[in-house]
């Protein structure tokens, strides 16, 4: 008989791993009934692909989790998702899988489709019968406008859909240009899927690191401590790539999971990147581990500026931020044009290793 997803939540907690959360334990209840129907019914076509005398078979809903910050969304779904045991399944973050139908509408509108998104949902349905979303948020316009279709056509396709995301329905693409078209794909989500929040109290990606070193220097023996910190608060996961759509361009994280990013100081820094590009960075994680900030100067002066922009960004967003460096903050930038603005930036990294700095409201 195999273990329930409780059953693994409770080696875990035996373990030492993490700690009960009633929370917690109550959603995994919930998924396991939506597992149970998965594995039982792996064979089975679905929706309109059941086939012209095949009675469709109608799948139950799926889930919408949100809630707060490091709340352990992302580690419910990836438990759901790995003992799911069926083959046609996928998990993938948000920003990454809306990329994917970009491209693939694009490709579609050289072939001058008459539907440019039916086909990418065509393929969707046909390959996979579980599609969990991590982070799902809508910040762009277009998303805005395609994503209702989307979700519409792969649920009428027999596609099981659970997502985590730090906002409710009701506060997604919040405040956006032309909302109002927007609204149908709430009322949708609410009556097509189960919407659950996980009320925790626990903020666990911020207990792991409170009181936990977050800077340090200099940054060639450090190598080690970062690799630990991201292996804890990602459990291990090899990461992938984050694609972000900036006014028409495309801004890459290489190595992103559970809504963290690993990057290094030249993959941000050395590169043509402004203020947006650092914006739509800090609206997609909420840790970011920055290694090999170099000594700054007059000799990098382009890159200490971009610096500077994205720890603004992150400041502001209430990213945590993990790094390592040549130096102390008050030491990075000591001589050339800028460096006595860089006081404010120094200061700022001080403040974020606070240890509860990032819960601060």
């Amino acid at each position: 008989m195999r273990d329930t997803l409780t059953d693994l939540l409770h080696r875990r907690i035996a373990l030492g791993e993490m700690r009960a959360d009633p929370a917690q334990l109550a959603v995994a209840d919930r998924l396991e009934a939506l597992r149970d129907w998965l594995e039982a019914n792996a064979n089975r076509r679905m929706g309109l692909f059941a086939g012209l005398f095949a009675r469709p078979v109608q799948p139950p809903p799926g889930m919408y989790l949100w809630g707060g910050v490091g709340r352990g969304k992302s580690m419910l779904m990836d438990l759901f998702a790995e003992h799911t045991a069926i083959t046609a399944k996928r998990r993938v973050h948000f920003h990454a899988f809306m990329q994917e139908a970009h491209r693939a509408m694009h490709a579609a509108r050289q072939r001058a489709a008459p539907d440019t998104l039916a086909p990418f949902a065509e393929e969707i349905v046909a390959q996979v019968r579980l599609l969990a979303f991590d982070e799902m948020q809508i910040n762009d316009i277009t998303d805005a406008m395609i994503v209702g279709r989307l979700f519409e056509k792969l649920l009428a396709g027999g596609v099981v859909i659970v997502a985590t995301s730090n906002r409710p329905p009701e506060d997604l693409y919040k405040n956006g240009l032309n909302r109002a078209l927007f609204l149908p794909f709430i009322a949708m989500l609410r009556d097509r899927m189960e919407v659950v929040e996980l009320v925790s109290p626990h903020d666990y990606r911020q207990h792991r690191l409170t009181g936990a070193q977050v800077y340090f220097h200099p940054a060639r023996s450090a190598k080690g401590q970062i690799e630990a910190i991201w292996h804890d608060l990602t459990g291990g996961a090899p990461g992938a790539v984050l694609a972000l759509q900036v006014n028409g361009r495309q801004v890459e994280l290489s190595r992103v999971a559970s809504g963290v990013a690993r990057a290094s100081f030249w993959e941000l820094c050395a590169k043509p990147l402004g203020p947006a590009d650092f914006l739509a960075i800090a609206g997609a994680v909420r840790v970011l581990i920055l290694e090999d900030i170099p000594q700054l100067s007059s000799a990098n002066y382009n890159e200490a500026k971009r610096f500077v922009t994205l720890i603004d960004a992150l400041y502001e967003a209430r990213v945590r931020l993990i790094c390592s460096a040549a130096d102390e903050p008050e030491r990075l930038y000591i001589e050339g044009e800028g460096s006595f603005e860089f006081a404010r930036t120094a200061s700022r990294l001080r403040e974020m290793q606070g240890a509860d700095w990032a819960s601060d409201p």
